[in-house]
């Protein structure tokens, strides 16, 4: 059985995380799983360059959010787990209270109903106390609350750079191998002294 993999895509600024973590998964052994929400479409025409039907064709199988029969929204269906890259506070929401109102959310419920990995790419700020308790609830439930928040030791010189780092944290945890950024081996001693 190939690894797979499910990736949501929900309408917060940032859907260029999703679209390179799918880049990215072509050159793996791994089967993508891609949901994308309207708002995500939406996002994607006025951030990027790509068309909703493009990112889809980087996906091994694209799903309807509606689909509520699909083979993603059963724990029998055997994943690594899932991303949402980003993920909106609205999705945040309805993870958090089990509200699988659409594919997107059942799937992560799935996720975290299975004990599977589910890393929630959460893309606001500033947060209030509301967004913060949503998020130490999810956490709660299993999910990996992921932000992407950029380090820089690794001296990136562009956006892709930026984003690429977020993506390779991603994989860290999901078990992936890449090589997105420098890692930290810590500081070289001063030869002067």
């Amino acid at each position: 059985m190939p690894r797979r993999m499910v990736i949501g895509i929900s309408g917060a600024s940032g859907v260029i995380y999703g679209v390179r973590m799918l880049e990215h998964l072509r050159d793996t052994d791994c089967e993508t799983h891609l949901i994308m929400s309207d708002s995500a479409k939406l996002n994607m025409a006025i951030e990027t360059k790509y068309k909703a039907t493009d990112v889809e064709r980087l996906a091994d199988y694209a799903y309807k959010p509606t689909d509520m029969a699909a083979a993603i929204a059963s724990g029998s269906f055997l994943t690594a787990g899932m991303v949402v890259a980003p993920c909106s506070i609205k999705t945040l929401s309805g993870i958090a209270n089990s509200y699988a109102d659409n594919l997107l959310t059942r799937a992560a419920d799935v996720a975290l109903k299975e004990k599977r990995k589910l890393v929630l790419v959460v893309r606001e700020t500033p947060l209030h106390k509301g967004h913060l308790n949503l998020m130490v609830t999810a956490a709660d439930l299993g999910a990996h609350i992921l932000p992407p928040v950029p380090s820089f030791y690794h001296m990136p010189k562009t956006i892709d750079d930026i984003i690429d780092q977020t993506i390779g944290k991603i994989f860290d945890y999901m078990n992936i191998d890449h090589e997105l950024f420098r890692r930290w081996k810590g500081v070289e001693p001063d030869s002067g002294n």
